[in-house]
């Protein structure tokens, strides 16, 4: 979710992060100061390095357990424990144990720096970095230790670094196939305007520029309505929109302001379609006082397939999930979540295989991929640095009996003009 949200206490921080703190103090505890050093070789002969010895490799996650994405932290660590412990039962990496160390930042960047320097001493890599933000605070650091992450956040400016992975589409990606889902089923067309409202910061900006660049190629306008993440009453940027004349409204934002945009909108009679990006939505939506609003009005667009299509890969891990975790809801952060493990077992699999467990290695191994494929939503190529890993978008649409909350409604395509966008773009 790029990017840039700032704290906002909800009301099941208390809850997630006490049905946590087992899970936590299980992780941390896994942490000792570096046992391996760049250049050691194993007595397997594969070159070790920070995070790796003979008998462990140790994995990091910087996530939001206590702030505005605690729900989706808290998928995402589960998700990742148990991709996890299946890869352990399976025989581990290169005949090494899986540990993943855990640090809850709060979507709190100055904690989120302190808790890197105290956990990249001891990692080989960083499945799990929540929070455009924070990757951003993070990047010089990240590219010095050649410390291979995969940022839970989507904006364009994290690509162009070796040891960064953004997966999937970028947000403005994504807001280009929402204007055109919109031109091509919801009736917009040339003259038209359509609303969008978005976080301050990296992730509401990208997501912005593309949405402008697609209205600008369809001869229609945007008009922008910039907010914070600790704003949850979007009362007045509805009133805003609806003075504008909007014919569709596009938020990139957090679940809580996509709910409120909704169902105020829906409530003063600004019944338009709404599209947000995939932040923006959660299952627990489902539950509140503005889920019939959602359900006539919303679609999301994402780089993933909703957690309730029937791939394959997809139902497999759905399955595992309940069983594991019988408890928790199984949403878009269990996808993510679980497939950027996956991803990164096949790198250090790949790495192991030449020779080398060093962070350089990892790094090279996963930039050598050019078709990664988990089963778990859209083929990527890790190969190109300054491009997305993918360029095709899911839309989804809401829907309280799914698991998840949300069905497909169209599979993953390109939408026209992505090439040109990005060739402009440079």
């Amino acid at each position: 979710m790029k990017r840039t949200h700032h704290r906002h206490r909800t009301p099941s921080t208390a809850v997630l992060a006490a049905s946590l703190a087992v899970l936590l103090a299980a992780a941390t505890g896994c942490s000792s100061k570096a046992d391996g050093k760049d250049g050691s070789a194993g007595a397997d002969g594969v070159k070790a390095g920070p995070g790796v010895t003979d008998k462990t490799v140790r994995l990091g996650a910087l996530t939001d357990l206590t702030g505005p994405y605690a729900t989706l932290g808290k998928s995402i660590v589960q998700a990742q424990q148990m991709w996890a412990d299946e890869t352990n039962a399976d025989g581990g990496i290169c005949g090494r144990k899986v540990e993943i160390v855990v640090k809850d930042h709060g979507y709190d960047v100055q904690k989120a720096v302190t808790a890197y320097a105290d956990v990249s001493p001891d990692v080989v890599a960083l499945p799990q970095v929540i929070g455009s933000p924070v990757v951003a605070a993070l990047l010089d650091d990240i590219e010095r230790d050649h410390l291979l992450t995969f940022p839970q956040a989507w904006a364009a400016s994290l690509l162009g670094k070796d040891s960064v992975q953004v997966m999937g589409t970028t947000y403005d990606v994504d807001m280009i196939a929402a204007v055109d889902f919109l031109t091509r089923t919801k009736g917009l067309a040339k003259g038209d305007t359509i609303g969008h409202v978005y976080f301050e910061g990296d992730y509401g900006s990208n997501a912005l520029e593309g949405s402008t660049w697609a209205a600008k190629q369809a001869g229609m306008k945007v008009v922008g309505q910039k907010i914070k993440a600790t704003d949850t009453d979007l009362s007045a940027q509805v009133s805003a929109l609806r003075k504008a004349g909007v014919k569709a409204v596009l938020i990139s934002a957090g679940p809580a302001q996509t709910a409120s945009l909704v169902g105020v909108a829906a409530s003063r009679g600004l019944r338009v379609p709404v599209v947000s990006s995939a932040p923006g939505f959660a299952p627990q939506l489902m539950k509140t006082p503005a889920a019939p609003a959602l359900t006539a009005l919303l679609h999301v667009v994402s780089a993933a397939p909703a957690v309730s299509s029937d791939l394959p890969g997809v139902r497999k891990m759905v399955a595992a999930y309940g069983k594991k975790y019988p408890d928790s809801l199984v949403d878009s952060g269990v996808l993510s979540g679980y497939n950027a493990a996956q991803l990164l077992g096949g790198d250090l699999k790949k790495a192991c295989a030449d020779g080398s467990l060093a962070r350089e290695d990892v790094v090279k191994a996963h930039r050598a991929t050019k078709n990664a494929d988990t089963g778990l939503g859209s083929p990527q190529d890790f190969s190109d640095v300054s491009r997305p890993a993918a360029l095709a978008s899911y839309v989804l649409k809401p829907d309280a009996k799914a698991v998840g909350g949300l069905v497909g409604v169209e599979d993953a395509h390109q939408a026209p003009g992505v090439a040109d966008y990005l060739a402009g773009r440079g």
